[in-house]
């Protein structure tokens, strides 16, 4: 039987058919991984980062409490809330790395009676209540008797705590009549932590009150607030007329959005003030995103004032604000596309503020050091004192909101 030219190809072309379509099923398949790889990336990379900052932070601290360039151990905000960011690495990952670095901070600074090295009471200062939180978290994991005496001890601080006439929280006992926005992020939230913890379902009304007495206070026009408020307007840093100081800061605002997030976390979803929190929330959010920088995607030292002379991108609000929009997304109070907006956020801070070191570990760098409202020397609030405040790589008040950020965006 003759075969035809046309059927000889055919027969020819079958073999090389048949590996053409095994080809593109191969091809098609793995574009299926690669797609399901893609969707999976910003979870598992944003976790895999959250690692890598927390391998190399305890490669530049072997000891926790030395992360803020402390001389000597001292129970300060900075360190627990560095603790408290291995704390929920380890709850992410379940490498005991984490744990056993947070848990060694921990026991170096409560002794067996429940006391807290170097803390005082009397002092009466909000950034010293802030471990509350770690401390709550770590109880939880590897309680201890004296995990929970030093939680009730910071506890008591706050019954004591003075107050403004409307019931807000003294920054500090040295700061007569002040409310920062700081210290609705290091002492407010260990309050909310405590009530959601023991419970104690009667504070929740004063939690939210520290909230709008600050906002009430310190709101300016264009929907982000002054770093703070003085009731009595002695202070020369506050106005005259509204006791305010004179401009946004950009950690404040950071500090203020971090904490409205860990709060309403917490918070009864039926409480009548919730959705005024909310609210806050949100406005905050929306208000920051018209100042952020469009090509890095991240904020300034004072944020509404961009392009002025000496301002610069600052790492520690930014990192702040990715934390924010991703936790703010997740818990459903701003709206999903705020998880993108935190994703550009943590891509631009891996682009333009983080360091390949020699050694091989990751530095965060242009980071304000410090800033604050009167003390000694004097901070007047005004636009040059921030932006001449010192500089510096790895500073924990941004190390450890970058890290829980890639956490949440892990989630």
């Amino acid at each position: 039987m003759k075969i035809c030219i046309s059927q000889k190809k055919a027969v020819l072309l079958q073999p090389i058919q048949k590996s053409l379509y095994m080809k593109h099923i191969t091809c098609y398949l793995l574009l299926v991984v690669a797609v399901i790889l893609t969707a999976c990336a910003p979870e598992d990379s944003s976790l895999a980062f959250a690692e890598e900052i927390a391998r190399s932070e305890m490669r530049h601290n072997p000891e926790l409490w030395t992360c803020d360039g402390a001389a000597k151990p001292k129970w300060e905000y900075t360190p627990t809330l560095m603790a408290r960011a291995f704390v929920e690495l380890y709850s992410a990952t379940g490498d005991t790395a984490y744990l056993a670095h947070a848990q060694r901070f921990a026991d170096q600074f409560i002794g067996q009676d429940g006391t807290i090295l170097t803390y005082k009471q009397s002092l009466y200062n909000m950034d010293r209540i802030q471990g509350g939180n770690f401390l709550i978290l770590l109880n939880g994991i590897a309680p201890k008797p004296e995990y929970t005496i030093a939680i009730e001890t910071l506890r008591d601080q706050l019954r004591n705590q003075p107050r403004t006439a409307e019931g807000g929280f003294w920054h500090k006992q040295v700061y007569e009549h002040q409310m920062w926005l700081d210290g609705l992020f290091t002492g407010t939230t260990f309050y909310a932590r405590y009530a959601a913890w023991k419970p104690e379902p009667e504070a929740w009304s004063d939690i939210a009150r520290q909230f709008l007495i600050v906002d009430r206070h310190t709101l300016k026009p264009n929907g982000l607030n002054h770093h703070g408020w003085d009731e009595s307007r002695r202070m020369g840093w506050a106005d005259s007329i509204t006791g305010c100081s004179p401009e946004t800061w950009g950690r404040a605002e950071g500090w203020y959005v971090m904490a409205l997030c860990d709060v309403l976390e917490l918070m009864p979803s039926d409480l009548p003030e919730r959705p005024e929190l909310e609210a806050i929330l949100r406005r905050v959010a929306d208000a920051l995103m018209t100042y952020q920088d469009r090509d890095a995607r991240l904020w300034y030292q004072v944020p509404d004032r961009a392009g002025e002379e000496g301002n610069y991108l600052e790492s520690t609000c930014s990192a702040m604000y990715c934390y924010a929009f991703a936790k703010g997304a997740r818990l459903g109070i701003l709206s999903p596309e705020y998880k993108q907006k935190a994703e550009q956020i943590l891509s631009g801070l891996k682009t333009y503020k983080i360091r390949l070191n020699d050694d091989g570990t990751l530095s965060l760098t242009d980071c304000c050091a410090v800033a604050g409202l009167g003390g000694n020397p004097y901070r007047d609030g005004t636009y040059s004192y921030y932006i001449h405040e010192r500089v510096r790589d790895d500073d924990p008040k941004g190390v450890a909101p970058l890290i829980l950020a890639a956490l949440e965006l892990a989630k």
